[in-house]
Parts: C-alpha cells; sequence; structure tokens
C-alpha cells in the first residue's frame, strides 16, 4: 500500500478523552499559545496571502497539480503570497508555480503520524501540532481563498471559511472552487440546504466555481482592487523581530 494511502493512526489522546489533571490541561494550554505565537511571529511580516487548498495526493502529471501551479504563479503576478498548507500535491503545485515565477511561497505545514515533510517550493515554513491552529494562521493572514478538489481535509477548510464568511466573523473574501464537475455534487447539497433553509439563498453566492482560471483571478482581484490597502508593518528590535 503506498505510503500517501495509509490509514493513519491515532495520535496519544489530548483533550477529547475527558478531564485531566489540572497542571496537564495548564500544560496544553501553554503548548497552544506557544504555537500560537509562534505562527504569529512567522506570518506578521508575510504577505498579503491568497490560500490555495487541495487534495495532496495529486502528482505533478494530474491536471489539477498543472491548474494549481498556475494559479500560484497567477498569485505570485498579483504580488500576492501563495499560502498553502506546506505539503505535497495541490499545495506543493501552487507554492512551486509563485517560487518559479518570483513569489512569495509560504507553508502551514502540520505534523502527522506519518511524517507530512515540507514541499521544496517553500520559502517560509512553519510546522504546527494541531489542524485548529493551522486552519487560523492559513484563514488570518489571507485575503482570497482557491479550493482545487481534494479530500476530507480540503472539505474541512472549505466549510470553517464558508462558516466565516458567512457568520461575517471575517471580511466576505472571495472563495473560488476551482473544478464545476468536482465540485457539482456538492453545489447540488448546499442548493438542498437553501431550499430546506438550513442556509440562505444568498449563501449560495458565497462562492464562485468555475473552470476559467482567468475568471478566477478577475474575481479575487476585483475584491483587492476595491478593498485592499497595503499597510508597512514596523519591525521592534526589542520583540527580536529581524531588521
Amino acid at each position: 500500500m503506498h505510503e500517501e494511502h495509509r490509514i493513519i493512526p491515532a495520535k496519544d489522546p489530548v483533550y477529547l478523552d475527558g478531564p485531566k489533571p489540572r497542571i496537564f490541561e495548564l500544560a496544553f494550554a501553554w503548548e497552544i499559545l506557544v504555537q500560537f505565537i509562534k505562527g504569529f511571529r512567522v506570518m506578521h511580516f508575510v504577505g498579503p496571502c491568497i490560500t490555495v487548498f487541495g487534495s495532496a495526493r495529486f502528482g505533478e502529471d494530474h491536471q489539477y497539480y498543472k491548474v494549481a501551479r498556475e494559479f500560484g504563479k497567477r498569485i505570485a503576478k498579483m504580488g500576492f503570497t501563495t499560502l498553502t498548507g506546506g505539503g505535497p500535491g495541490i499545495m506543493e503545485a501552487a507554492n512551486r508555480g509563485a517560487f518559479e515565477n518570483g513569489g512569495e511561497s509560504v507553508g502551514c505545514n502540520i505534523k502527522l503520524p506519518f511524517e507530512q515533510r515540507p514541499n521544496p517550493y517553500i520559502q517560509t515554513s512553519i510546522t504546527f501540532n494541531y489542524f485548529f491552529i493551522r486552519k487560523v494562521i492559513l484563514v488570518k493572514y489571507s485575503y482570497a481563498f482557491i479550493i482545487l478538489p481534494g479530500g476530507f481535509g480540503t472539505m474541512d477548510e472549505l466549510f470553517e471559511t464558508l462558516t466565516l464568511v458567512q457568520t461575517k466573523t471575517i471580511n466576505d473574501f472571495p472563495i473560488v472552487l476551482f473544478g464545476t464537475a468536482y465540485f457539482k455534487p456538492l453545489m447540488d447539497d448546499l442548493a438542498f440546504m437553501s431550499v430546506q433553509k438550513t442556509i440562505a439563498p444568498e449563501d449560495l453566492n458565497l462562492v464562485l466555481v468555475t473552470d476559467d482560471i482567468d475568471e478566477a483571478i478577475q474575481h479575487i482581484h476585483k475584491y483587492v482592487e476595491d478593498n485592499y490597502t497595503i499597510k508597512r508593518r514596523r519591525r521592534m528590535w526589542w520583540l527580536f523581530e529581524k531588521i
């Protein structure tokens, strides 16, 4: 069985197995705080970013790998940083497209029971122990989201982002689903939710579904042009930030 298709063995139980001793809970909270601060420090001078989500299982001959690579190129051309989960497949392709075309390429990797190594096209990399911390960073520093076909992880990231936009927890950032055939069943389910009144009809407008890279980039560029202003951040020597 190929390594990338192995069943993931369970991690040691941490916070889903009931109450722990108070000192353990304090140590766990401290670990989370340290990882967040580390992520904030690494990302503070990076960006602005556009995040690309998608499957880790596509090789470089796959059509969606080639599409993601082109997206990385286009993001670099816009002057934005390409931000991904830092692994192989779609993530590698997007980082590669940015890297090969003079753009900034960043990866937020995740520590798994089988090691997910950062792909070789990342200029800035950070590895997290927990998915929820990684998702916060991937969303916090982005001004648009491009979602290519993927599995559970990609759907988790998509619906997390959709929920944050729907509830206006974050701004109404562009969310692009690339691959109309792949995402048609999902969009049919969302339309059914609207009929059942579990979501509002206007929630269907939160995403652009397309097979056209130009349309996707134009959709993002219009939002950026209308809403984004570059703000320079000063580096503080007393926070040990590199000058």
